[in-house]
């Protein structure tokens, strides 16, 4: 039986518990969870790459079959590296579904052989 893996990016400026809550909702349907931290230089983060690598591994370090890693680049080769089937997101309001339609789109025509999943976190951290 093969491995499942999903990959959940994202830039955990800082990590949240709405990001636990995704987690763990994605360890339900896959074997193992790579969390990927991405250096996004259209983004300006708050803490630096290395900073919020640290806060993500100190977050889950009790949470079996997840590891955390952080890139640069294409999601799409990302994901064929790590021999994923998914790329996990969150959605927290419709406000987030327009955006993440749009990346699905173009993740799907770079790599067809990983899905888009999209969780919702808990009420109690959709804010």
């Amino acid at each position: 039986m093969s491995i499942r893996r999903a990959v959940y990016p994202g830039t955990f400026d800082p990590v949240t518990n709405g990001h636990v809550d995704v987690i763990r909702r994605a360890l339900r349907l896959f074997d193992r969870l790579i969390i990927a931290v991405a250096a996004n230089p259209q983004k300006e983060p708050f803490f630096t790459l290395a900073a919020r690598e640290s806060m993500v591994r100190q977050t889950v370090r009790r949470i079996r079959n997840v590891r955390v890693i952080t890139f640069e680049g294409l999601l799409v080769d990302l994901v064929r590296d790590q021999n994923a089937v998914a790329i996990v997101r969150g959605l927290r309001a419709v406000s987030d579904f327009e955006f993440e339609f749009q990346m699905a789109l173009a993740n799907r025509e770079l790599f067809t052989d990983a899905e888009s999943v999209y969780l919702m976190p808990s009420i109690e951290y959709i804010f």
